[in-house]
């Protein structure tokens, strides 16, 4: 090449490279800053609020139902599919008590054990228990007078309550009325037994007014988590309603700037409700990806998982307490499939979940699978196995049966005391009773529970083989 026509060339060269520099080093618009700062916000306000959206959405499907503040959900028989919590338990009579302070403190009262057993709760509305009750909580079964007080409450508290201080206004107990077997009759007897928990004012304690209970039997109570435009509405109704924590300050701004403020109605533009939908999509897309691989295997090999993080439980246990540690994120992903925390980890009840079959693939709706459960569960209650969809957490929708336990009537025992448990769209001939169903095309999830869990369960001495695929023939 001449020299004139490579001097010609690098010139040529040199004005694109300074044309491309002076490109990018263009500041964006402020527009354009805008667009890219709602965005961004907004996939941490949904990753910051997931535990407070999901009490939240609980709450508004209780309203649906006629009910109100300080007063009792219930089912007045075992699940089905119609409760459309996240990974809710079919093997027991569920109660929802949904406390207001804002009058005073509230007062839930815990029936001794005995003719039956209340096992859960007291949370606040991010989900970090206030205290469990039942054999493993504060009353050991014997029962007892919880007392919820609200944020800044200083006077005077009678004896004989366990008192609870809570740093927001609102709350929930998750409380469940253990079966003695799976018959009518003991369901019937456990449903009893739960209507004795009483949820009253601390200020009419003298001669408390009767708890209202709303039966949810038969309706649909959706509380699955919304990932769109929906989930800053409500995100927004917990802002108004609840004081600011101060672990939380940081995120005042960032929810002005997507256009929650407290005592300001969120009225964003058409503009704004589409960046929104966007970034509630992206957020959802990122917590499926860190539920599929946050979590270690709980055995070496095999792929069941406790399905929330340590630091998760002891800041939930604590209030996030240690000033070196907030994981908003391991939070964030346990709640978009859960609703529970508990004081005091692996008493009451311990879990196990697996999205992946023996050979790690994805649990599918289509095929059929066996898990066998080893003979002589370390529980000193009972333990199950529940199948939820894996694309909202819930109970997987028309379904007649959504799980089975060492409770389970009719349920069949192989000759060394194990149990065969048979998941797929299609029953093998004469397992019927052994049968969870699932849905052709989608993928699914199971839980493990062990009620009462004894110590081989941590010390893994006995184990829980991984689903396997089958054919059924």
């Amino acid at each position: 090449m001449k020299a004139s026509a490579m001097r010609a060339t690098l010139l040529l060269a040199a004005a694109v490279l300074g044309s491309a520099a002076q490109a990018q080093a263009q500041p964006a618009s402020a527009a354009e800053l805008s667009r890219r700062m709602i965005e961004r916000r907004a996939v941490e306000a949904v990753i910051w609020g997931m535990p407070a959206v999901n009490t939240e959405l609980m709450f508004q499907a209780m309203l649906k139902l006629g009910g109100k503040p300080n007063q009792i959900v219930y089912w007045s028989g075992l699940l089905d599919w119609r409760n459309q919590t996240l990974t809710p338990n079919p093997d027991v009579i569920y109660l929802m008590a949904f406390f207001d302070t804002k009058d005073g403190p509230m007062v839930i009262e815990i029936p001794p054990e005995g003719e039956g057993v209340i096992n859960g709760s007291m949370m606040d509305p991010w989900q970090a228990a206030l205290e469990d009750v039942g054999p493993a909580g504060a009353d050991k079964g014997a029962g007892g007078k919880y007392l919820i007080l609200p944020p800044g409450y200083s006077e005077p508290v009678p004896e004989g309550y366990i008192t609870l201080p809570s740093p927001n206004r609102q709350g929930y107990a998750l409380l469940r009325s253990l079966l003695k077997s799976g018959s009518e009759a003991d369901i019937k007897a456990a449903v009893a037994y739960g209507k004795r928990i009483r949820l009253y004012p601390l200020g009419q304690a003298a001669n408390p007014p009767e708890t209202v209970f709303l039966d949810a039997r038969g309706s649909v109570y959706d509380s699955t988590i919304p990932y769109d435009l929906r989930f800053f509405q409500s995100l927004d109704r917990f802002v108004q309603q609840e004081p600011w924590l101060t672990r939380d300050k940081a995120m005042i701004d960032q929810l002005r700037s997507i256009g929650i403020e407290k005592g300001k109605p969120f009225r964003p533009d058409q503009a704004t409700q589409r960046l929104l939908g966007a970034a509630a999509a992206e957020a959802h897309t990122w917590l499926e990806m860190k539920y599929a691989t946050m979590f270690a295997p709980y055995y070496e090999g095999r792929h069941w998982a406790f399905p929330i993080l340590p630091e998760v439980i002891e800041g939930l246990q604590s209030q996030f307490a240690d000033p070196d540690s907030y994981p908003v994120d391991g939070r964030g992903v346990t709640y978009t499939m859960a609703f529970f925390s508990t004081k005091r980890s692996g008493v009451g009840q311990f879990y196990l979940m697996t999205i992946k079959d023996r050979d790690g693939r994805d649990l599918d709706g289509t095929s059929s699978y066996r898990l066998t459960v080893p003979a002589n569960a370390p529980v000193r209650q009972y333990w199950s196995a529940t199948v939820y969809d894996r694309a909202t957490h819930a109970l997987i929708r028309d379904m007649p049966r959504s799980g089975r336990s060492s409770q389970s009537p009719g349920q069949q025992t192989n000759a060394d005391g194990s149990v065969d448990i048979h998941f797929g769209p299609k029953a093998p001939a004469g397992k019927e009773a052994n049968w969870i169903p699932t849905r052709p095309g989608r993928r699914f999830e199971v839980l493990f529970r062990f009620y009462g869990p004894d110590k081989p369960v941590f010390d893994k001495s006995w184990a829980l083989p991984d689903i396997a695929k089958v054919a059924i023939r």
